[in-house]
């Protein structure tokens, strides 16, 4: 994914060190399904910027999109992470190189084909430190809360309230909200700093109630 990620760097998308460390060592062709590998070629999946199916109506991410979101998160060697939507796996195994060893990332996602796609993607790099759970996570996860960041992968239409319970003093929560990538940071109980970022699309946050 050199091109690709040089590109990044030189728009500025990707900054960080550890980030672009992981983009390029974490391979997007790794995560997709084998059809589309079949078809289009690794190559070309790792050098796409733009989404991909990966079935059930949902997608793996453009990688500008992702590049965007994990700069505005800032995830430290261990933190302790919520991954909502984890879909294919991508963006949870660069956060587990991210976080390394003493960090832990949580990956939930609804649907359960999915989260076993997912689930297999990242076995493929051997991460010790992620767990993949089933569920909803519009509610976030509150028998392992805080959390020192939550990232979201697919548009809500408000930041939950749960995820805002959730995360530490002085956390980050990234994740989109309609057409817009949302940026808040928590510096007291309910009190938080809140950026918006517009000018994105993103597939719908699946809930088991909708």
């Amino acid at each position: 994914m050199s091109k690709l990620i040089n590109q990044l760097i030189e728009q500025k998308y990707l900054k960080t060190p550890v980030i672009i460390e992981a983009f390029r060592k974490i391979k997007r062709a790794d995560f997709v399904p084998r059809e589309i590998i079949k078809e289009k070629g690794e190559e070309f999946v790792n050098e796409y910027n733009a989404p991909l199916p990966i079935s059930y109506g949902q997608t793996i991410s453009q990688p500008l999109t992702v590049a965007f979101m994990l700069e505005l998160l800032k995830p430290k060697q261990g933190n302790i992470i919520l991954d909502i939507g984890s879909g294919s796996g991508w963006q949870t195994a660069m956060l587990c190189e991210i976080v390394g060893d003493k960090g832990f990332i949580y990956a939930i996602e609804l649907v359960p084909e999915l989260k076993n796609f997912g689930q297999d993607n990242v076995l493929k790099y051997n991460f010790k430190n992620v767990e993949f759970i089933c569920g909803d996570g519009s509610n976030g996860l509150l028998d392992k809360a805080p959390f020192d960041r939550i990232i979201a992968a697919a548009a809500a239409n408000e930041i939950p309230k749960a995820w805002k319970e959730q995360l530490k003093i002085d956390g980050r929560i990234v994740a989109p909200v309609r057409n817009s990538i949302w940026l808040l940071v928590k510096n007291g109980k309910d009190k938080f700093e809140e950026k918006e970022y517009p000018g994105f699309a993103f597939v719908p946050l699946i809930e088991n109630n909708k």
